[in-house]
Order: structure tokens, then sequence, then C-alpha cells
């Protein structure tokens, strides 16, 4: 039996889309991911099919209100399904959960795109269940926009494109001729937006994260989200904050999903090492008091990122009156959160080759790809950052600047 903490499923009548939604039809889609994770994991490639199931489960209105089409699940719940997924394929968790990074983006931010046809495009999303991708990196200043009538021209590339093949939007940054900013919504069928598959790591290898390329690309004024020239108001910024937090339930999914798959090779194939006198390897008292070290990695972790998600939807609760006080307050939990959930999937997903044993390297059990997709994935911005944010927190009361990342 497992001793993972998994979210309990709303308290809604089980006859409601929601309730449905995150209890048989999130499970049957486990188990419609879990049943090839392996396989797909090694092979690589844009999982299609995958990404169909996905979306005929109907979670891809997940966080739009039920008033739009969609199930109205709060933030608590999308983090929950985020979590569940990594457990059994990460890759494909970090792809459902940055279609949702950008319809926050779209309730967050202040432009016309969001405050004028916000509604619009979450209505649209719900009803025709469109997947969402990112090319929003704000690391990569290659993308810029060019001022014409009504409007914009998109030239340049992105990088680290998260889920954009495949996808039927796109969130865009670019830098402005002036020298501002400007953050937009772009269809991806668009004419002169072209998505390569040029994306090879050797983790997370279905997140379909490469490159975006834009030739001569129309983008109007009332696809803005984020006008150049207009600063983000506090809440506007918490969509840095929501997307370090899926950052830490996908550490901390793969982290639990690591700690299970090792728990029951050990359990049922693993052998007990001559020297130790037992004949099981689950009473052999060196692995027992590893296995007990490796979940109180997990469980800080859990405890920590749950404390940040309270934070959070405290904050976006407050909307515009949120301060920034406030808002840098949650960016400190999300911090210790991110640093701990970090430790956690990839120090559990190396670790437990030392409780499994050689047999348990085969490529037939796959229990490589933790590791991997933690290692990869961890590497998304500096956790030592977080850790310098963290303690000049501690020493002065400072808190972090709002960016992209923090």
């Amino acid at each position: 039996m497992s001793v993972l903490l998994t979210p309990a499923h709303p308290a809604s009548s089980p006859t409601t889309p929601l309730a449905d939604a995150l209890g048989p039809g999130l499970d049957r889609l486990i188990e419609q991911l879990a049943a090839t994770a392996i396989r797909r994991d090694r092979e690589g490639g844009h999982a299609a099919a995958e990404r169909e199931f996905i979306r005929a489960s109907g979670l891809l209105a997940l966080t739009i209100p039920a008033s739009l089409g969609g199930l109205g699940g709060d933030i608590t719940e999308f983090y929950g399904v985020v979590r569940r997924l990594a457990r059994v394929d990460s890759a494909l968790a970090h792809v459902f959960a940055f279609h949702h990074l950008q319809l926050y983006g779209v309730s967050l931010y202040g432009g016309p795109a969001a405050t004028a046809h916000g509604t619009r495009h979450l209505r649209e999303t719900a009803e025709q269940r469109l997947f969402w991708g990112n090319a929003l990196n704000p690391a990569d200043t290659r993308l810029t926009a060019v001022r014409e009538s009504g409007g914009w021209r998109l030239d340049g590339a992105k990088s680290f494109c998260s889920g954009a093949l495949g996808s039927d939007r796109l969130t865009v940054s670019a830098t402005t001729d002036d020298g501002g900013f400007l953050i937009g919504i772009v269809p991806t069928r668009r004419e002169g937006v072209r998505v390569e598959a040029d994306w090879d790591a050797f983790g997370q290898r279905q997140t379909d994260s490469g490159t975006v390329r834009f030739d001569h690309v129309r983008l109007d004024n009332d696809e803005l989200l984020q006008v150049p020239g207009v600063g983000p108001t506090p809440r506007a910024t918490l969509r840095s904050q929501i997307a370090q937090l899926i950052m830490s339930h996908l550490y901390l999914g793969i982290a639990e999903g690591a700690f299970d798959a090792a728990r029951g090779y050990t359990a049922t194939r693993a052998r007990a090492w001559a020297a130790s006198g037992v004949a099981r390897a689950v009473d052999d008292p060196l692995i027992q008091h590893r296995y007990g070290d490796l979940w109180l990695k997990v469980r800080a972790a859990q405890a920590v990122t749950a404390d940040a998600v309270v934070k959070l939807k405290a904050a976006l609760d407050r909307g515009e009156a949120l301060t920034a006080q406030e808002r840098g307050e949650v960016a400190i939990a999300g911090a210790e959160a991110k640093v701990l959930s970090h430790r956690a999937g990839v120090e559990v997903g190396s670790q437990l080759f030392d409780l499994t044993g050689a047999r348990s390297t085969s490529a037939e059990f796959g229990l490589d790809r933790f590791w991997r997709n933690a290692r990869v994935h961890t590497l998304h911005d500096p956790v030592d950052y977080k850790l310098r944010d963290l303690g000049r927190f501690q020493l002065d009361g400072q808190i972090p600047e709002p960016t992209g990342y923090s």
C-alpha cells in the first residue's frame, strides 16, 4: 500500500463535471499515460496520441471558470493534477501544466487580450478543447516586435517553447523597436509561425520544448497581454510564481514516482545482500534506513510545497489589492518549495539504485527516467539563486524582485 499523500478529491457531488474529471477521469488518464510511459520516454518525439488523451479527458479546461464553460478548478486542484501526472509521466505533466500557465497569464495580465478579450480566449479554449503552448522564454531575447498599423510585426525565434508543437495558441514575448517589452497571444497556425521539433535533451523528452520561429508574423494590438511601457501589477507578476510552483510539483511528482517505483522493485524483485543476514531485501536494516532517509526528503518537500500553494492561493484571492510585500512573501515560500522539491527529485531518482541493485538498471524497468527527467528539468533556472533569495530574506528581510523567474 502506498504511503504517498495524494490530494483528496474535492468534496463536491461526484456527479459534477469537476469531480468526475478529478476522480475517474484523471484515474483513466493516468492509466493511459502509464501504459506507455517507459517506452515513450526512451523513444522521445512528439506524443500526439497521448496529448489527445489529455484533450479527451476535459482537463484542458480545469482552471477555466465554470461560467466560461470550464471546470472551475482552483489552483490547489490544478497542482494536484500536475503532481499526480508527474509521478508516471513528467514530460506530459509539464505540457499539461504549461498549457494552464498560459491560461493563468490570460487572467492575470492587464492588456486588451486579457481585459477586453480574455473571456473570449478562455471560452474558446473550453469549447474547442484548445491546447496552449509557450513561446515566452524571458531569457531568450531574439524575438523582436516592430510597430505597424494597428499592431506589431514579429521576427526572430524563441527557444525552450514547451508544448508549442501540436498547440493551437501560443503566448509570446518580444522586445520592441523602442527598447520595450510586450507579451501577446498568437494562433500557432498563423502565417509565418514555424514550430521546430528540435528538442533533444536526455530527459523530459516529450515536452515539445523546441524552437519557434517567427517570420513577419502579425500581432494585433488587441492580442496584447502586456502592453509595452506599462508595468505589471503585483498580481500580474504572480504568473512567475505559478510557474515556479509548477516546477516544484513536477519535481515532487518525480520524487514520489521514483520512491514508489523503487519501493515496489525492492519488495518484489530485489535480492538481499549476502552479508545482510536476512532472506528478503525489505528486511535489511540498511535498506530500511536508506528508505527512511529518502522518505524524509520527499516528506519535507511535500509539506513545504503545500504551504507555498496556500500562500499563492491567498495572494490570487487578494486580486488587485495584493501588495508588493505580500507578493514577495509568496516568492519566498515558492523558493523554499523549489529548493526542497529539486533536491527530492534529483536525490531520490539517483539514490534509488543503491537500494534496488544492479539488475534494476535494465532498460526494461526504466528506473533511470526519474533521475534524467529531474536532472534536466531542475536546470530550468538556477536553484542557487533561490537559496540566495532565501538567505537574503532571512538576513535583512529583503523580498525577491519580480522577474520571469522570481
